[in-house]
């Protein structure tokens, strides 16, 4: 029923066109090619029913059906190693919009969960920014620049300053999770709403000759996550809104004519909630272990080869360089930009290519305690090795995830000179971008730090000492 209605009110606002009709304008800027990203809200890397991995039967859910999703991976490519830069929204948004890492912009948490009271954990965390500062050049400044169309609907959640400063033509506003209305389930209606505005937007832009970027992001259901089994029943509800309003917006591409002149990413902002919620990976949503951080990543548009499996590793900070190349720009990018254009994989039939970034390393800084995430920690991903340092606990683990995606084998004491060089780069890194971290605290009493099961989603502040994988390891 929503999607005759979507239908029936772009064909009354005359947003749907007739094919083949272009204005000289239109024809003049045919040749530059359109962009939508659509970001999930906490989608697992296996809680879609893609098979992520091609050799691992489990990366595909058998509990979530997505045949929305299916259409994209069998049009493109989808990333085995695709990564949000955060287990948690605001870092991962922000490095989306801007190619820069959440510990160079110092936006490292989410705003929810400091009341004032004293610090219980072993650990002070640092104080994140907030508020995505208007001096960083985001991917609709970059586009707009060059003439492009540029706008967000959907979840913001990257400051209160209106989209439009930070270069949106078009947006919803500067939303967080309670939608433009401010409520505890924005969806159905922000699902499809934000569905139907995108469409038109692409539509107008279409109608105005000029190509477009729009972007749609997802938001969460608090009622529905307090009223279903946690993890499972919400995220399975989740994701089938996610993916029936997503392959409405590929109907509406395809319906403009558009398919053949546009790119499509998909991503998710972290992985899903809960710590056996993401198997076969370990970890979920607040951690760094995979199944905080890994994500689905795929990406469809002209020239790109399809039900392609790259096993090239792939981040949101990628995403803005890629862009900018496949739309011409001759313009250098911003300084601090850490993602790599994508473009050679994505140009390549068996989805191999090199991803030239300015450093090698991938780092996923997080600060903070969280959702039991065993305290603040870094992981550094190298060479398909990956190291994680955990600040309270003062202990270092290294897996191979080609061989161990799951993390349940510690290499670090076996494996002494490995983990050395990715503790060097990692400190390397931090120390590049100023990267703020954990203190001890003066008035730590563990006899007073409550227990890991009290901690709150959202308040970093409240949490025991410790908890969760993140306690063990080899002691620094």
């Amino acid at each position: 029923m929503m999607r005759r209605a979507i239908n029936c009110r772009l064909l009354a606002a005359g947003l749907i066109l007739p094919v083949g009709v272009v204005s000289p304008a239109a024809a003049a800027e045919a040749q530059r090619p359109n962009f939508v990203v659509l970001m999930a809200e906490a989608q697992g890397w296996a809680q879609t029913s893609v098979q992520m991995d091609d050799q691992v039967p489990a990366s595909r859910s058998r509990t979530f059906n997505t045949p929305a999703l299916e259409r994209l991976a069998k049009s493109g490519m989808r990333f085995t190693y695709g990564y949000a830069l955060s287990p948690r929204c605001t870092p991962s948004r922000a490095a989306l919009f801007t190619g820069r890492g959440p510990a160079a912009l110092r936006m490292t948490y989410v705003g929810a969960g400091r009341d004032g009271g004293p610090v219980r954990t072993a650990l002070i965390p640092p104080e994140p920014l907030l508020e995505l500062p208007t001096s960083e050049v985001t991917v609709a400044e970059l586009l707009r620049d060059v003439g492009y169309a540029t706008a967000h609907f959907g979840k913001w959640h990257v400051g209160r300053t209106d989209p439009s400063r930070h270069g949106f033509d078009a947006s919803d506003g500067a939303t967080s999770n309670g939608g433009p209305d401010n409520v505890a389930s924005p969806n159905p209606k922000q699902a499809y709403g934000m569905t139907e505005r995108g469409l038109a937007f692409m539509a107008k832009a279409q109608a105005e000759g000029r190509p477009f970027y729009v972007q749609m992001s997802h938001y969460p259901n608090q009622e529905r996550k307090e009223g279903a089994r946690p993890g499972r029943d919400s995220a399975v509800a989740d994701a089938d809104e996610i993916d029936k309003t997503f392959g409405l917006v590929l109907d509406g591409i395809a319906r403009l004519g558009l398919t053949g002149t546009t790119y499509i990413f998909y991503t998710a902002d972290h992985g899903g909630q809960g710590r056996t919620g993401n198997a076969p990976l370990s970890g979920g949503k607040g951690s760094v272990l995979e199944g905080g951080l890994r994500v689905p990543f795929l990406v469809s548009g002209p020239g790109i080869p399809g039900n392609v499996c790259s096993r090239v590793p792939a981040t949101a900070c990628d995403i803005l360089p890629t862009i900018a190349e496949l739309a011409g720009s001759r313009s250098p990018l911003a300084a601090g930009v850490e993602g790599g254009s994508l473009v050679p994989v994505l140009r390549d039939p068996a989805g191999r290519g090199v991803v030239r970034r300015p450093r090698e390393e991938l780092v996923f800084h997080f600060p903070h305690y969280d959702l039991g995430n065993g305290g603040p920690a870094t992981a550094i991903l190298l060479g398909g090795f990956k190291l994680i340092r955990n600040y309270e606990a003062r202990t270092v683990r290294m897996f191979e995830l080609e061989k161990d995606p799951g993390e349940s084998r510690d290499l670090a004491a076996s494996m002494p000179a490995k983990a050395a060089e990715l503790e060097a780069r990692l400190n390397e890194y931090l120390k590049a971008v100023g990267a703020q971290m954990a203190r001890a605290n003066p008035d730590y009493d563990p006899s007073k730090a409550p227990d890991p099961t009290e901690r709150r989603e959202g308040d970093e502040r409240r949490g025991g000492k410790g908890g969760g994988k993140g306690g063990g390891g080899k002691k620094r």
